[in-house]
């Protein structure tokens, strides 16, 4: 019976390490530091084994934006990446064969805010005033720009700053810049600074976009488990986040020291994701894209010049890897 008990214990050993063996490696190649708030799903689907649990073994990345992601993900330099639901609008026409797989919300990321003391009631108000975008080459300029239109506006009519992501937090905690168009975290992060802040969503006025998971055409070809994979894990870490953002809140600075201390402030956060972000859009599952959307977009970056050639809207998203 012992033998038994040891040849039995020695089987489920072997089972156990070769399952760990069969996990797949994946790089996933983040545009901004890892530890944003704003890939917290993907922190809480590692963290939490979800990734483990679709058979990847998963080391993240940074990058330097998101066309430098996808740059490197088409060219194989890493096998999977983040950007925004139009960053295949904007890549794709320059050659680069890579679509988005999943979209993290059906509501935009960009929002709109100013500072409650300066006089703007609305984007309409932002003429004349000194609005900050994490750069000239990145998706906050671009859905201002489209905001803009929305409200008979050109980049003419405004001191749009291109400062990145602290020179937006700090100056307009200064009172240099009166506005911003950025993400939910550096609103947060100013009225955590005592400067109270109004808001609205891009989507409100422009057809933006969330963020987005992106691979190149030759990986959904090759490993589409890998892809597969990657996208069940990161929905699956955001519906813990909009079912209890208070707990996902403090799993999540479990696993990011940087944020230590910080529950609360990660909760606001989170449910400010939840409210502004992550809500599916209309008739479409968490994470597919409307390609009805998708070429509102494409058209507005045509118009404006952004981008020069027009690609077919079925090439720059797939939704064949969305949970249903």
């Amino acid at each position: 019976m012992k033998r038994f008990a040891i040849s039995m214990m020695a089987a489920v050993m072997a089972v156990s390490a070769g399952a760990a063996q069969a996990a797949e490696k994946v790089s996933y190649l983040f545009p901004a530091p890892d530890f944003l708030p704003a890939f917290a799903p993907f922190q809480l689907a590692k963290h939490k084994g979800y990734f483990a649990d679709e058979g990847l073994d998963v080391t993240f990345m940074v990058g330097k934006g998101g066309a430098d992601v996808a740059t490197q993900v088409a060219v194989g330099n890493a096998d999977i990446g983040g950007g925004i639901g139009d960053t295949p609008i904007i890549v794709r026409a320059n050659g680069l064969k890579i679509r988005g797989v999943a979209l993290l919300g059906g509501r935009g990321l960009t929002q709109l805010a100013w500072r409650k003391d300066s006089g703007i009631t609305g984007p309409a108000d932002f003429k004349g005033k000194a609005i900050g975008v994490l750069g000239f080459q990145d998706t906050t300029y671009y859905n201002l720009l489209g905001a803009m239109a929305s409200v008979g506006l050109t980049k003419n009519d405004v001191n749009i700053q291109g400062v990145g992501p602290g020179g937006i937090i700090q100056l307009t905690i200064a009172g240099t810049l009166q506005g911003m168009s950025g993400v939910p975290e550096w609103i947060a992060a100013v009225e955590a600074a005592g400067v109270p802040m109004d808001q609205v969503s891009v989507d409100t006025m422009f057809p933006a976009m969330a963020q987005a998971i992106l691979a190149s055409d030759k990986t959904i070809a090759e490993r589409p488990e890998v892809v597969k994979g990657i996208v069940a894990g990161v929905i699956r870490a955001l519906k813990d986040i909009e079912a209890d953002p208070a707990k996902a809140a403090k799993e999540y600075v479990s696993f990011v020291p940087q944020h230590t201390g910080k529950e609360k402030a990660i909760e606001a956060i989170m449910r400010a994701y939840v409210e502004k972000v992550y809500p599916a859009a209309e008739g479409q599952p968490l994470g597919a894209f409307d390609p009805e959307r998708m070429a509102k977009v494409q058209k507005f970056y045509i118009d404006n010049g952004i981008v020069k050639t027009a690609v077919p809207v079925e090439d720059l998203y797939t939704n064949e890897f969305v949970p249903q």
